[in-house]
């Protein structure tokens, strides 16, 4: 056995199987846990009148999971899959022990009281956390270990959909992981795990009910991709919706005022639209099955579930509602992922907008709204997180629908398309891009996210004064082994600099000792660099420049080193050589 993990392919298969299965059964436990405790409270929800039920059970379940994770866990588990980017970006792809259970026990409470959120950003996380602790156990380089992180989200996935394709292209697009010859086979093996695992335990059925019953033509190809038109507008909505609502919120700052107002808001939300209670899958499988009368069920407008204007009202309020339901869950201190609540809108959207043509139109055009439904699944999906791929295979994977696998294809990329022409980055990945610490595909802006400004900052550059002489400025050359000093004053502002070339000229002239000081031959820098700066932004101001080394100040303003080109560029390799694997 010693010798077989001397092999670092062999050692990865087989941890990446461990992680796989691990993060398989934790899908297996969130969903049963979901299922358990949200059967136990609507036991006594009456499914054909408004029920008062639903302005207390979701407000109960974000205060008990806040509770939880404000005081039991006491750390930051909100945003999963956005906390696993920033723990690849900036953490070295570690993740806390805490995290392989507190999402997936704070997320079950949150969601089987009716939060309207989704299990599956928890679940990335718990595999996540999974693959980064079994790594850390083992001692494993960064790259290895980022590999872990990657396969127990990739069986994460897989494990809580049942579909390993989408599981091993959600690494990939989502979480941005190169998908290379020594990558591939590791997240391949976790995904088909964490599928395989869930299969076992909950039978081969799909995650969602769906059958093929009418023939896609090739004149339904126009409305598919208007639909995909329709969806990226609708998911650059949801997107913008989720990001102020959130902004909203954390400029709360005292939790109780957070949680009163998101739960009044989740409250009111799902007593007037109950489809927005918890994931809402079984709105998922009523439409997808073309039972409509069902999402009026519980409803304060259940007498007009035969009216088709107000199929189409409903429905587009449900689609336009589920993104403050969302943020009102999350804000409030419930803890759900908005993967469920981009198929969930994807789905209305594509119903209402066949439903509308079909009862509307003033063609002979009959489409399947059960087809258009799923298109509308797949397409909010690729716009919201940016991953047309993923969206694709996971929508044919959970429902079996490989038939529409064309009209996928075109609604996925025409949405993810029109998304991208007014945000070039998914909802994951735009608040750490934001701050500019977001990896990426691009191997120059990644490395130059891993880089840190503590470790190019060089400060054996020997300071002058302004009082100083040129006598003083001689002797303090002749100790020195730099061409530039950096001149500060009294309480450590940087002033300027002194290039020996430009006094070289007149360093050799005694009778200039004591009559030329610093502050008659010092420049300006072409630029200062602030600590804290990415290295992005430090790379832009170079060559802006096209200086070779600029300084470094604090916010107010006082000399703390110098950068350099040639710093970067030595680190740089050092790093894109730690964290390449192949």
């Amino acid at each position: 056995m010693k010798n077989l993990f001397h092999n670092t392919r062999t050692m990865m298969a087989l941890l990446a199987l461990v992680v796989g299965t691990a993060s398989g059964v934790a899908a297996v436990i969130l969903k049963w846990l979901i299922a358990l405790i949200s059967g136990f409270v609507t036991s006594h929800v009456e499914i054909a009148d408004a029920n008062w039920l639903y302005l207390v059970l979701p407000a109960i379940g974000i205060l008990i999971a806040g509770a939880y994770v404000r005081y039991v866990v006491r750390d930051n588990i909100y945003h999963g899959v956005t906390r696993v980017l920033y723990a690849i970006a900036l953490k070295q792809s570690r993740l806390k022990p805490k995290n392989m259970y507190a999402s997936l026990l704070s997320s079950s409470v949150t969601i089987g009281f009716g939060g309207s959120v989704g299990a599956e950003g928890p679940i990335v996380f718990t595999g996540a956390a999974i693959g980064s602790n079994l790594g850390q156990l083992f001692r494993l380089s960064p790259q290895l270990l980022m590999m872990l992180v990657g396969c127990g989200a990739a069986a994460g996935i897989a494990g809580i959909f049942k579909a390993p394709i989408a599981g091993v292209l959600f690494t990939v697009e989502v979480l941005m992981l190169d998908l290379t010859g020594g990558s591939a086979i590791p997240l391949i093996i976790a995904s088909v795990a964490g599928a395989t695992v869930s299969y076992i335990a909950t039978g081969y059925n799909v995650e969602f009910f769906f059958t093929h019953s009418e023939p896609f033509t090739a004149g339904n190809i126009p409305h598919v991709i208007v639909l995909g038109l329709v969806c990226g507008l609708m998911s650059l909505l949801f997107i913008k919706t989720l990001a102020l609502i959130e902004g909203m919120f954390n400029k709360i700052h005292r939790p109780l005022n957070r949680y009163i107002v998101g739960a009044t808001m989740l409250s009111l939300l799902i007593f007037l639209l109950p489809p927005l209670y918890g994931e809402g899958y079984a709105s998922i499988n009523a439409l997808l099955s073309g039972n409509t009368e069902a999402i009026f069920d519980s409803s304060l407008f259940y007498t007009y579930r035969h009216s088709h204007l107000a199929i189409v009202l409903f429905i587009v309020a449900l689609a336009v509602s589920k993104a403050f339901a969302t943020s009102a869950t999350n804000g409030g201190g419930g803890v759900g992922g908005t993967f469920a609540p981009s198929l969930y809108v994807g789905c209305m959207v594509g119903f209402a907008f066949a439903f509308a043509i079909n009862s509307y139109s003033p063609l002979d055009t009959t489409l399947s709204t059960k087809d258009f439904a799923l298109m509308g699944m797949a397409g909010v999906m690729a716009g919201v997180m940016h991953a047309p791929l993923m969206a694709i295979f996971l929508t044919a994977e959970m429902t079996g629908g490989y038939e529409l696998f064309l009209p996928l294809l075109i609604v996925s990329v025409s949405s993810y398309g029109t998304c991208r022409l007014f945000t070039p980055y998914g909802i994951y990945a735009a608040r750490l891009a934001q701050r500019g610490e977001l990896l990426t595909h691009q191997k120059d802006r990644s490395v130059l996210t891993l880089l840190k400004m503590d470790n190019v900052i060089e400060t054996d550059f020997t300071t002058v004064t302004p009082q100083m002489s040129l006598k003083d400025m001689v002797n303090v050359i002749s100790h020195s082994h730099r061409n530039l000093y950096p001149v500060v004053g009294d309480d450590g502002e940087l002033l300027g600099v002194v290039l020996l070339d430009d006094i070289r000229n007149i360093m050799f002239r005694p009778d200039l000792y004591h009559k030329m000081y610093v502050d008659r031959f010092m420049s300006t820098p072409p630029a200062r660099v602030t600590l804290g700066w990415t290295m992005d932004k430090v790379m832009d101001t170079f060559d802006k420049t096209g200086a070779w080394n600029l300084p470094v100040v604090d916010e107010q303003g006082r000399y703390v080193g110098f950068v350099s080109k040639s710093k970067i560029f030595m680190s740089y390799r050092q790093v894109l050589k730690h964290y390449s694997y192949d």
